[in-house]
């Protein structure tokens, strides 16, 4: 039997930017409650719901510091066993963010492990002496800066590979797993459908050795979390892996090993960043090198015994709109055409909340405009560094987290009808156009763009297990492949340029199944117009 996330779209809810229930201008659990009929709508199978766990709130819910109670400003835990039980209804699973690299400095096993070096929480943490008087080494954080904080009580250094208040967990602790074990457990007992694992290929590290991600104790560690926990429940689970290859992805995702479902992975976000730099030193998206990763993806993972996910945007990712689109003139066939290119591929899709409405980046003009806690380290360690401030600003619109995380766009009312308070993140000005209300009203909008490729998913086997053929020598600019399963054959055709491109096929049409321009009728020698993109049924 097909298990259910291999036919299934996931929606990404980032809660304190989809809806507010009670105008503190902070998304909540009744909120996203409200939302459950338009999410029915839009056909989804799943919502992954980024952290409502309690959290100080240093990176927006990435710093835990109770993984059994909810945060206060999302709701109370009747909230989220509501939001479960609903959700259920309108046939929608609940997968929960893990975030178990680290926790908050706010957790109680930080507390305690600070204490003292024979604390029975120490070893919960890695710690480390100073060496020569410094840091032990030179291994760096995410967010800037040494990935080591010196703590004057004990007078030893925490690993923290993201922010000062955000400690590594140290998972040769056998307790420390076990414990979190337990805490995945409460969670599946309460009916939720699964697991989005964050950084999840960090849990082996191996600091004295310099391993970041990838360490060796890393699938033993997920094969026993398996065991322990998920591995007899039909549930999902994803695991966020920036460093990941086809192999290492099949490694994670064959169901033989008893590890994930499938893995997020990120070959295709370096793509417009200086190579061996980091994200902020930009260079112009290559049309080709963007091709030839999707196919790469799509052709060297063996879907027969791994699976793979596919995405554009999530809550760390700007608009694909803005940074490798045209938000402006062709907005709304840019966004069709790459739903259409991802939801035709192989392996289970993924919609970051708003996607399917087309939004766009949101730009700033001064720091003090920024939330993000990655955004505001770079800009004041570059700027420290005497790098010029506009450049700085420039690099936070193209690639800042802000970008994804602006309110929902819910109708041209005050604050995109997101909150009747003070939004804690402005909203972006175009919502007065760009918005659900509206999308809902017009039946070329992209929202049903995305409601057809889904319902495409569900309905079409071959979409879900067929295989992938690229069509060669299409040039940088037009990806074309075809989905083929017993005597089923689909095209899909898109240009992912702005400028006219040629196309030629003998195929002939037996059924256009999904367009962002006129529908076609002829494949022989054609021209895409700028960001043209179908799907049709060949006659074989």
């Amino acid at each position: 039997m097909t298990p259910w996330w291999k036919k299934a779209v996931v929606y990404q809810v980032y809660p304190k930017s989809f809806q507010d229930s009670n105008g503190d201008g902070i998304g909540d659990l009744q909120g996203i409650i409200s939302r459950l009929g338009y999410l029915e709508k839009l056909g989804i199978d799943a919502i992954w719901l980024s952290p409502v766990y309690q959290s100080p709130g240093v990176d927006n819910g990435y710093d835990i510091s109770d993984y059994e109670a909810i945060d206060p400003q999302y709701g109370t835990m009747a909230d989220m066993d509501e939001l479960i039980k609903k959700a259920k209804e309108h046939h929608i699973r609940i997968v929960m963010d893990l975030v178990v690299n680290h926790t908050s400095d706010q957790h109680k096993w930080f507390i305690e492990s600070r204490k003292s070096k024979n604390n029975p929480y120490r070893d919960y943490y890695i710690w480390h002496d100073p060496v020569d008087g410094h840091e032990p080494n030179e291994l760096k954080s995410a967010f800037s800066g040494s990935a080591w904080k010196f703590d004057g009580k004990t007078g030893q250094y925490y690993l923290h590979f993201f922010a000062d208040q955000q400690p590594d967990l140290n998972w040769k602790n056998p307790e420390l797993r076990h414990k979190i074990y337990d805490m995945m457990n409460f969670w599946l007992n309460k009916g939720i459908g699964g697991f989005r694992m964050d950084v999840i290929e960090l849990i082996g590290k191996d600091p004295d050795k310099m391993i970041r991600e990838n360490g060796p104790m890393l699938h033993p560690y997920l094969q026993e979390m398996n065991k322990n926990t998920f591995g007899k429940r039909y549930v999902m689970t994803v695991g966020e892996t920036w460093n990941a290859t086809p192999k290492i992805a099949e490694e994670y995702s064959d169901p033989a090993r008893h590890e994930l479902s499938m893995v997020f992975q990120f070959e295709n976000q370096s793509l417009d960043q200086q190579p061996g730099k980091e994200k902020w030193d930009l260079r112009p998206l290559d049309l080709g090198e963007l091709k030839k990763v999707l196919v790469k993806w799509q052709t060297e993972i063996d879907f027969d015994h791994a699976w793979n996910s596919l995405f554009w945007e999530n809550h760390d990712i700007p608009r694909v709109i803005s940074r490798w689109g045209n938000d402006k003139e062709y907005r709304v066939q840019c966004a069709k055409m790459f739903a259409i290119v991802l939801h035709m591929m192989h392996g289970t899709p993924y919609i970051f909340n708003g996607e399917e409405i087309g939004m766009t980046n949101c730009p700033v003009k001064d720091i003090s405009e920024v939330e993000d806690i990655e955004s505001i380290n770079m800009y004041n360690e570059r700027l420290a560094e005497g790098n010029d401030k506009d450049e700085l600003i420039h690099a936070i619109n193209v690639k800042g987290r802000d970008n994804a995380r602006r309110p929902m766009q819910w109708n041209d009312d005050k604050n995109a009808g997101f909150s009747d308070g003070r939004p804690w993140l402005a909203t972006n000005s175009n919502y007065v156009d760009i918005n659900v209300e509206k999308a809902l009203a017009n039946p070329d909008s992209i929202f049903y763009t995305y409601q057809k490729l889904i319902k495409l998913r569900h309905e079409n086997d071959v979409v879900v297990n067929g295989d992938f053929e690229l069509i060669p020598d299409t040039g940088d600019a037009v990806l074309a492949y075809y989905r083929v399963l017993g005597d089923e054959k689909w095209l899909v055709v898109a240009n992912l340029s702005g400028r006219e491109q040629k196309f030629n096929s003998a195929d002939q049409i037996d059924q256009v199944l999904v367009a962002n321009y006129d529908e076609r009728n002829d494949l022989n020698d054609i021209t895409l117009k700028p960001y043209e993109a179908f799907a049709c049924k060949i006659i074989k």
